[in-house]
């Protein structure tokens, strides 16, 4: 069974996630303060956590930023009640999966656990299909099970997005995604309107890993289609 954690200090919120995670199957802990928060997150013992951006003690991006310095790679879904895109960048620079602001509903709160199980179970099915979970491309190599990326030996740091596209992509080399396909299966969203979103990343990535950003190696471009990894 999938286990849960929401660290989020306003209990009727708490109790209402809790119900519904239950509903779909899930075990759910709930802890209300940032430095409990971050004690069971290092735990390992979620495959999720809801993560609310103000907590008492210590708030939601430290506490998302100490998970990733750990070596943490449980999906974050941040909740913030700030609208700015700012707060919504820096929640996933910091390493958060997907974020919702607040107020939500419901509804959109199950469809964003869905699309994060579901690229979970993405990434387990390209691990399996590549029978290794490294990759290894000369200068660019992916350690899929560490989620790390090396350019000439130098790290690189990627969002979790920005991470599972890559590996998607370099997974399947040859093969053209549309920008709906990648936002359905990196996403997990199914809505018209959210092209630019991959537009985004492919640009963001494409200047961490690229030799020449002008002139791409790795990722390029099909024309009148979206995106496709380099075949060797």
């Amino acid at each position: 069974m999938k286990k849960v954690l929401i660290i989020e200090d306003d209990q009727s919120i708490s109790e209402l996630l809790e119900i519904h995670l239950k509903d779909l199957g899930y075990q759910v802990d709930m802890v209300a303060n940032g430095n409990d928060g971050l004690e069971k997150g290092l735990s390992l013992d979620h495959q999720l956590i809801i993560l609310d951006l103000m907590l008492p003690g210590m708030d939601g991006l430290e506490i998302c930023r100490r998970l990733r310095a750990k070596e943490v790679h449980t999906p974050i879904l941040m909740l913030t009640a700030k609208s700015e895109e700012i707060d919504k960048v820096l929640g996933l620079e910091s390493g958060a999966d997907d974020y919702l602001t607040k107020p939500f509903s419901v509804r959109e709160f199950i469809a964003r656990v869905k699309a994060i199980f579901r690229r979970i179970q993405l990434m387990e099915e390209a691990y399996t299909a590549t029978q290794s979970p490294k990759l290894d491309f000369g200068t660019l190599k992916i350690d899929i099970e560490k989620r790390k990326v090396l350019v000439d030996n130098v790290r690189v740091e990627l969002t979790p997005k920005e991470f599972d596209l890559l590996v998607l992509l370099a997974s399947n080399p040859g093969r053209s995604y549309s920008r709906s396909q990648l936002l359905s299966l990196v996403w997990g969203y199914e809505f018209s309107g959210y092209e630019h979103t991959v537009n985004s990343h492919i640009n963001r990535l494409r200047m961490k890993i690229e030799p020449d950003v002008s002139q791409p190696t790795y990722i390029l471009t099909t024309w009148g289609v979206g995106y496709r990894f380099r075949e060797e």
